[in-house]
């Protein structure tokens, strides 16, 4: 093939993506645990209550990411990975222990992920389970560290779950048990105003910086977490998502967009979007705080 039509073929790809198209995959992390639970609520109906939101709303399929380490302490979650297949919905690998790749080194982090494996087998039998969601985003404080756990995740035939969509959903969870222990009213509704307003400006912060990077919408991948107030409040995080004019599509749907085929290389501390690292590589200036995340912290201590 010549090089004119190699440039063709690689145009026809990138513009597949229709340029009004605004599509979102929900993805859920630290299965079959996150946070504080309120009083006399159970992991199993957190995670019954966002099963039965996506099938009152006829979401496509949602990867949950696990840490087998959870069963551990506690084998009975067990119940809620089992309720999360018995409901239809897939499993994907989130190391076995939310291992942080900027603490460990390379043989230790793929130790871990090794170790997940066995219960994702059990679990998803021969459907595709061999998707990789890095816990806290962080992708390798070394540029030498990331290329060693992305050609060790290839050769496992893993594909990395990008997050493009984000606003710190974890951070409302501690803080709901909290203030239902107190019976604090005022501050849960306040928990819920600021998540529904920290979840409308994520969508406006990373469209912004979308076009800005790609001159589109890409598919975009939210990130939310198995967490008491994220089951309390998916049903009104979809509202907030259509009204947007997002519709609803599969991880695999949206990491098919050709934006995700490339490798933006950032390194370091911090854990980014894949907007965010590819912004950082191009010495691009980004927003990425959430106002809300100080109050959050101190609030019904």
């Amino acid at each position: 093939m010549s090089f004119f039509l190699k440039k063709l073929a690689i145009a026809a790809l990138w513009f597949a993506v229709p340029l009004c198209a605004q599509q979102v995959a929900i993805t859920f992390d630290d299965l079959p645990e996150h946070g504080d639970l309120p009083p006399h609520v159970t992991r199993l109906q957190v995670a019954k209550s966002i099963l039965a939101t996506i099938r009152e709303e006829r979401l496509p399929p949602v990867y949950g990411f696990i840490n087998a380490v959870a069963l551990k302490d506690t084998p009975s979650e067990i119940h809620v990975l089992r309720a999360w297949r018995a409901a239809g919905q897939p499993l994907g690998s989130h190391t076995y222990s939310h291992a942080d790749l900027s603490a460990i080194t390379p043989a230790q982090y793929e130790s871990d992920i090794a170790k997940n494996e066995p219960l994702l087998k059990q679990l998803m039998g021969t459907q595709d389970w061999r998707w990789f969601r890095y816990p806290y985003l962080r992708e390798g404080d070394t540029l030498k560290k990331r290329d060693a756990i992305r050609a060790y995740l290839g050769q496992k035939g893993y594909r990395v779950a990008q997050v493009s969509l984000n606003f710190e959903d974890w951070a409302w969870n501690d803080p709901y048990a909290r203030c239902s222990e107190k019976h604090d009213t005022e501050a849960i509704q306040w928990l819920h105003d600021s998540y529904l307003s920290s979840a409308g400006d994520a969508v406006t912060r990373f469209r912004n910086l979308t076009h800005t990077l790609y001159g589109r919408d890409i598919r975009y991948v939210l990130l939310l977490h198995i967490g008491p107030f994220d089951a309390k409040m998916f049903p009104e995080l979809i509202a907030l998502l259509r009204q947007r004019g997002f519709s609803f599509i599969s991880l695999p749907e949206a990491m098919s967009d050709p934006a995700y085929s490339a490798n933006p290389n950032f390194f370091g501390q911090h854990g980014l979007t894949f907007q965010e690292q590819v912004a950082a590589t191009r010495h691009l200036p980004f927003e990425n705080s959430i106002p809300a995340l100080e109050k959050l912290d101190n609030l019904c201590k």
